[in-house]
């Protein structure tokens, strides 16, 4: 039997999962403790003997091995542009798109002090903006100098102002710095191309990041490590919405994945308004949009989840408010492989997950101003309208374990009480119980109407 096998090296699971190519069907899924410290195939060979008893009596020949990887901190980014609010932004969302974990966010002239940050930020790669095509090109030229005498060998990439990158490319040649040259990630004001720099970054992924983690022999094993796992997870999101040239897709969705250290969300829908006589404002957003809450964990960030809710918050989920909040979200993030058994330990952790819902879409929507003009009440809207969305897509733990994942997906609907936040009203609720979304999305790399397909065949719809 013809299979793929498709292989996610997550930060805490190593997941596999095995493909009948013919069949278009998931034959079996393993997994097992992610071991990152020693040798990253020790955690994959306890998963794979796992997948090989579920398949024994079967002759599988996985004809493809793809991988997609999250482990040792997954891919971390700072981003460097001009003003907070423009190219700054746009290498932001650039970087995560590429499926980065973007650790800061530079802008304006570098200073001697940022330097040192970066310096001691253990960080994997640089995206280097600034300037729209034919502006402001002294800043990006001023800190590719700063980046060249800091003595730094990390990879970068600049997308920044057209006219600025001779110079540029010679500071960092002249300095021995290993860097690529992509298009500027908003050649215009307010226009974003961002696609360009995500694909840059996944090319040095895959050529000096998979070795400097500690993963060749992985790679040596399989048939190429293809990107972040958030990025497979978007990829397949994508191809789900859009469809493909035989398989219509599904339309705009949202997906929400709650794990121990933080919640992303994505988003694949225009985000234009919904309501007549609405204005847009502010950066232009892309189709596919991830954002990621670093404070919003059920493990590791399980205390900075209880400072950004606050205790009153947490308790709105809870039926039994004398509950030690605080003593709870400790415990959890002193103890990251913990299991909830008894009721009282899974109610919370869903509590948990129900405010990583609220927030997390909370800060990913567009936000709708009221604005009180001599001529009257105009509305402008900063971000994407989100009201329309068909499907809200839950994964991750606390949801695949859940006996009510549709409750958990629910905290993250419009409110009422806050009609500012464009959350989705009304949507229907499928949940990817058997970790498949990033492993789809490495199919869709090679086959995405096959992705698809199974895509529409194991995600449940829950009530």
């Amino acid at each position: 039997m013809d299979s793929y096998l498709l292989i996610d090296f997550g930060s805490t699971y190593t997941k596999l999962t095995a493909v009948d190519i013919e069949n278009e069907e998931i034959i079996a899924t393993a997994k097992d403790i992610t071991t990152i410290e020693n040798d990253i195939m020790v955690g994959f060979d306890n998963a794979f003997q796992k997948l090989e008893d579920q398949l024994k009596g079967k002759e599988i020949n996985f004809t493809k091995k793809l991988a997609c990887s999250s482990a040792a901190g997954g891919l971390k980014m700072i981003a460097i542009g001009l003003v907070p609010e423009l190219t700054a932004e746009a290498a932001k969302r650039a970087a995560l798109g590429a499926g980065a974990r973007v650790l800061n966010v530079y802008s304006y002239d570098l200073t001697s002090k940022e330097i040192e940050e970066i310096r001691n930020s253990k960080l994997d790669i640089i995206l280097l903006a600034g300037g729209t095509d034919g502006g402001n090109k002294d800043c990006i030229i001023h800190n590719a100098k700063m980046l060249a005498e800091s003595g730094m060998k990390v990879p970068i990439v600049v997308a920044g102002n057209k006219v600025a990158v001779d110079d540029v490319e010679k500071i960092l040649k002249d300095a021995g710095m290993f860097y690529k040259i992509t298009s500027n990630v908003m050649p215009k004001l307010n226009v974003l191309d961002v696609e360009p720099a995500r694909e840059e970054i996944r090319k040095i992924f895959m050529e000096k990041i998979i070795e400097a983690k500690g993963m060749k022999n992985a790679e040596n094993y399989i048939s190429g490590i293809l990107m972040p796992t958030p990025a497979a997870v978007l990829k397949a999101a994508r191809v789900l919405s859009e469809g493909t040239d035989k398989e219509e897709g599904l339309g705009d969705l949202i997906v929400v994945d709650i794990g121990g250290a933080t919640t992303d969300v994505h988003s694949l829908a225009d985000g234009e308004p919904s309501k007549a006589g609405v204005t847009l404002r502010g950066l232009q957003e892309p189709f596919a949009k991830r954002t990621v809450e670093g404070d919003l964990g059920m493990r590791y960030s399980a205390v900075a989840l209880w400072e950004a809710a606050t205790t009153r918050k947490i308790q709105k989920y809870l039926d039994d408010k004398t509950v030690d909040v605080e003593e709870n979200c400790r415990y959890r993030s002193e103890n990251i492989r913990m299991v909830p058994t008894t009721e009282e330990e899974i109610k919370f952790d869903e509590a948990m997950a129900k405010v990583a819902t609220e927030l997390a879409l909370e800060r990913h929507v567009g936000v709708l101003e009221t604005l009180y003009t001599p001529c009257g009440v105009v509305y402008s809207q900063e971000g994407k309208d989100l009201l329309e969305v068909k499907y809200l897509i839950g994964t991750g733990g606390v949801l695949v374990h859940s006996e009510h994942p549709a409750e958990i997906l629910k905290a993250g609907n419009f409110d009422k009480v806050d009609p500012t936040h464009l959350k989705p009203q009304n949507p229907e609720y499928l949940m990817d119980k058997t970790y498949i979304m990033s492993a789809m999305g490495l199919l869709a790399e090679e086959n995405s109407d096959m992705a698809v397909r199974i895509m529409k065949k194991y995600l449940l719809k829950v009530v």
